[in-house]
């Protein structure tokens, strides 16, 4: 197979050869697509533009030799074009983006990115994904996450999304739902905290959140998912208010702080779980349903990623 040249005009049909079989269809493309921007793969992938024997495949398909992959026409950038803002940020956060319609992007936000510039960061998701959708001349966060939260983050491309959701939010229309990895054995019977949280920010212009009767009203749902003997439990959390770091702040009121959380969790329990290899915030916004204008409804489900999932096969041994 050759590589391909700069610019790249009509269909093209891959052939994969045995030494090649396994391999999974984005890494293959990236390796067979000389000079062809990963955003792009992910585009063409994800739009199901790439067939395999004729029919549409996910990103994550492996292939079989003998498979025939259908590349489409590409346009590639001119070559003297300037490189866009971290290249590599916006790779991932294209390789992120979970749905996409006229008005709405659901991404599935790494951990450790922002949502936004600021507080010493010049970008985060917002920024990359203006450079990312140019003519996406609306786009605006429609919620946040916290920086080491990972999980389904919703990004409007109009204004009119923008308002539909905000109202939805401030109602009952829109169910989202987390997974934590807590310390300790949480008990069944603990289905709900109900604890008033006050923000302060601290000279350092740090942000701690603490509960106390002068804060607003603050309601968390948890279920148990999974016990991994006294020493931790994996939690489903529903918010049912909207409060900065609700679901962290009523894990330690509760007693259970939440895995990597350097300022309301544990951190003998953090370190434990560092060493199985899990270096991240252990909350992850798993699950969302939202109402649509037109009357449907959105519902999404973000997995986690390798350390999450590695270090809960670790700490399952």
């Amino acid at each position: 197979m050759t590589n391909t040249p700069s610019q790249i005009s009509g269909v093209q049909l891959l052939e994969v050869s045995p030494e090649l079989a396994g391999q999974r269809i984005d890494n293959f493309l990236r390796t067979q697509l000389k000079g062809v921007p990963k955003t792009l793969i992910y585009r063409i992938l994800r739009k199901g533009e790439v067939r395999v024997n004729k029919g549409r495949i996910k990103p994550e398909y492996k292939l079989q030799a003998g498979d025939v992959v259908r590349v489409p026409p590409l346009r590639l950038s001119e070559r003297d074009e300037p490189v866009p803002l971290a290249q590599g940020l916006l790779e991932r956060l294209e390789a992120a983006i979970v749905y996409e319609d006229k008005a709405l992007i659901v991404l599935n936000k790494p951990a450790g990115i922002a949502v936004h510039g600021g507080s010493g960061l010049s970008f985060g998701v917002i920024e990359a994904l203006r450079q990312l959708r140019p003519d996406a001349k609306e786009l605006e966060l429609v919620h946040r996450l916290d920086r080491d939260t990972s999980g389904l983050l919703m990004i409007a491309k109009k204004r009119s999304m923008l308002r539909h959701l905000h109202q939805a939010l401030r109602g009952d229309g829109v169910d989202k739902r987390y997974m934590a990895l807590v310390r300790g054995r949480w008990d069944t019977g603990k289905k709900q905290v109900n604890a008033p949280l006050l923000k302060n920010t601290l000279r350092s212009g740090e942000r701690m959140v603490e509960v106390t009767e002068e804060g607003k009203e603050a309601l968390t749902l948890f279920r148990v998912l999974r016990r991994f003997g006294d020493f931790a439990t994996l939690v489903e959390a529903k918010p049912v208010t909207g409060r900065t770091h609700q679901i962290r702040v009523h894990a330690r009121h509760a007693g259970h702080g939440i895995a990597g959380d350097s300022k309301y969790g544990d951190e003998e329990f953090s370190r434990v779980i560092r060493e199985l290899g899990g270096k991240r915030l252990f909350l992850h916004a798993y699950a969302l349903t939202v109402p649509l204008p037109d009357g449907g409804e959105l519902s999404l489900e973000a997995p986690v990623d390798d350390t999450w999932a590695r270090t809960l096969e670790r700490l399952g041994e």
